[in-house]
């Protein structure tokens, strides 16, 4: 782990799972389009194996429990509009800060590491629910999963994220709860750190390929420190 983080000058951090439990939004959100739809509720358990590749593909899924493709693909629009509808009313009241998220983020600014939210949520979320939760004035940059053509585990956000920081990869940290961020960040060039509370589709963070698990980003922001220490 180490060896990989000397010389990092940026970081990119996930929302959903690295930053914020949002899991109980999600519930809400989808639960309340399922009632509109005439569906049953489904639980958190069903839920967390779904989320991490954004928007469309979550609701596809949860209708998927319902229907076939061809309904899935009938029913999609009028999902996905009551999803986006009841998300937008209700995105972060139930949401929690991880611990030692405000720690880390102000140790790596104090640092002077450059930081970047890039998150497979549409910025439409994302962005209201960074400043709700006070985070917004930590980064300097946004990119959702509407950002651009692709998003994680593609590495495109993140290597646009370098080329907003004009930076190499090899200089800039991703940080992520799940597979998407690691894959993207292999394909990317860039070291990456996993936590091991989040959303992983139901698998076991050890399982994913990283440079490291930490259990914080406080965690995160210390190793990094240390390491650009010993240059």
């Amino acid at each position: 782990m180490a060896a990989v983080l000397r010389g990092v000058r940026a970081a990119i951090i996930d929302l959903d799972g690295t930053m914020l439990d949002t899991m109980p939004d999600f519930e809400v959100a989808i639960n309340l389009m399922r009632e509109e739809l005439g569906l049953a509720p489904i639980t958190v358990a069903q839920i967390e194996l779904m989320v991490g590749k954004g928007s469309e593909n979550l609701v596809r899924r949860v209708l998927a429990l319902d229907h076939d493709d061809a309904g899935v693909e009938q029913h999609f629009p009028a999902a996905m509009e009551a999803y986006q509808r009841h998300y937008l009313v209700i995105n972060g009241r139930h949401s929690e800060v991880y611990a030692d998220v405000v720690s880390g983020l102000e140790r790596m600014r104090a640092d002077g590491l450059r930081l970047a939210c890039v998150t497979n949520k549409p910025v439409a979320f994302a962005k209201p629910l960074l400043a709700l939760k006070g985070l917004d004035g930590y980064f300097e940059v946004l990119f959702g999963g509407d950002s651009f053509e692709k998003k994680k585990p593609h590495p495109l956000p993140l290597l646009k994220a370098c080329e907003f920081f004009d930076l190499p990869p090899a200089q800039v940290v991703a940080i992520g709860d799940s597979s998407n961020d690691a894959e993207a960040a292999r394909a990317a060039g860039c070291p990456v750190l996993t936590v091991p509370y989040g959303y992983n589709h139901g698998v076991g963070i050890h399982e994913t390929d990283s440079d490291g698990i930490v259990d914080t980003l406080l965690h995160a922001a210390a190793l990094i420190s240390t390491q650009n220490d010993a240059i």
